[in-house]
């Protein structure tokens, strides 16, 4: 539980990682808050680069822009697990970082763009905060501050070369090649840092459930997004022509698209896997960066199938109804396939599904397929629900009739 009067400040020693009842705080639920602004700006590029048929061109960037999202979040989250403290000053340092989620969100119409200023300054208000987080770290547990000071440098290090990177551009500096293997290496020196400072030990005391579950909170917070945002198309149809019965429909298959969605990822035993096999965490907490951007990419798909209700509306060239079923269906196979394999990688169950998850991205296919062949957009669109209902139900009578096949190895 959280303690309703912290003290000023207190010395961060590692938390116990069989701590009892272990939760979310309010203020890791404030925290998340703050990244919805930026995961909804940048599904929202992808939306309007799907109605615009310039997705090839607009992918790299929302693929970079998730990243530094999905990571600023993740890094906090793996720390608060370890050494929250709930005092003065990790309060004051969550807030910055809050507020450079803020900045970087609003700078990621300009990121689409090639306009990289206001990201690199917000992505430097989010990791700079997390450096002084280490260090106070290493100050109070002496255990591990060789791991906490190699956090700590790492971050340093790898922000400098973003913002190295960003001055190069900006005085055309960088190399013949263009930008991205500046940027594909910067990722992967990012993707280094918690691996290289885990790894002479000792690990920090990281929560296993408590993981899970903000992990599962950041799920519900991109179906809330796309949820929200198929909506508010819906609302601007309403509003223009009526109701009717396609209308009406969309808002059903995006609502249970999203529920089935919701039910599959949390078929994922995440918790008990993680406290069995600790040695996982770093293929399961990567392996979801895939996962959520397929989850976020289905949101904006959903609302370019909205759009293909008003073909005389402002995107009137997202009118193509196979393109915009295309835009639902092919992230949702990437999710199903990210979800399969965390589920085999994290519990090593001996059930063998590809023969399933072969049938559910058949499943998933006919959608597409129907409405090439004239299928109505509407009715297309609950076809594509079909796949995952097959995997829950098959799941579901998995772990109720066949327990030890879907049980953590």
């Amino acid at each position: 539980m959280t303690d309703p009067h912290p003290p000023a400040a207190r010395t961060v020693r590692g938390r116990d990682i069989h701590e009892a009842h272990r939760t979310a705080t309010p203020l890791e639920l404030l925290f998340d808050l703050s990244f919805v602004v930026a995961v909804a700006l940048a599904a929202a590029q992808l939306h309007h680069a799907e109605g615009a048929h310039h997705v090839l061109q607009a992918l790299p960037g929302y693929l970079l822009a998730f990243f530094a999202i999905w990571w600023g979040w993740m890094n906090y989250t793996w720390f608060g697990s370890a050494y929250d403290t709930d005092d003065a000053p990790y309060r004051v340092l969550t807030l910055l970082q809050m507020a450079g989620a803020l900045v970087f969100a609003v700078g990621v119409p300009g990121l689409f763009e090639g306009r990289l200023l206001v990201t690199i300054a917000g992505y430097a208000l989010m990791r700079v905060p997390l450096c002084v987080q280490w260090l106070l770290a290493a100050r109070g547990d002496a255990l591990r501050r060789g791991t906490c000071l190699r956090y700590a440098v790492g971050v340093a290090a790898v922000q400098c070369g973003w913002i190295g990177f960003y001055l190069a551009s900006a005085h055309g500096g960088l190399p013949a090649a263009g930008p991205w293997p500046v940027l594909i290496a910067l990722v992967l020196l990012e993707l280094a840092v918690p691996a290289w400072a885990e790894w002479r030990g000792p690990t920090t005391p990281w929560h296993p459930h408590h993981i899970a579950e903000r992990y599962s909170g950041f799920v519900i917070i991109i179906l809330g997004e796309s949820i929200l945002g198929v909506a508010n198309a819906i609302a601007g149809v309403v509003q223009a022509h009526g109701l009717s019965l396609e209308v009406a429909l969309v808002g059903l298959g995006g609502t249970l698209l999203a529920f089935c969605l919701w039910w599959m990822y949390f078929l994922l035993p995440s918790g008990d896997a993680l406290h069995r096999h600790r040695e996982r965490c770093f293929g399961w907490g990567y392996g979801h960066y895939f996962a959520f951007a397929a989850l976020a990419a289905v949101g904006s798909g959903l609302e370019v199938v909205a759009d293909a209700l008003t073909p005389a509306g402002p995107d009137a060239h997202a009118g193509s109804p196979l393109l915009a079923i295309s835009a639902v269906a092919i992230p949702l196979a990437l999710f199903v396939c990210a979800i399969w394999a965390l589920h085999r990688y994290v519990t090593r169950a001996q059930a063998t599904p590809w023969p399933l998850m072969l049938v559910v991205l058949a499943c998933i296919g006919l959608g597409p397929l129907a409405v090439a062949q004239g299928l109505a957009l509407a009715w297309g669109l609950l076809l594509l629900s079909v796949g995952p209902i097959v995997s829950i139900a098959c799941q579901e009578y998995g772990r109720a009739h066949c327990a030890q096949a879907f049980a953590v190895h």
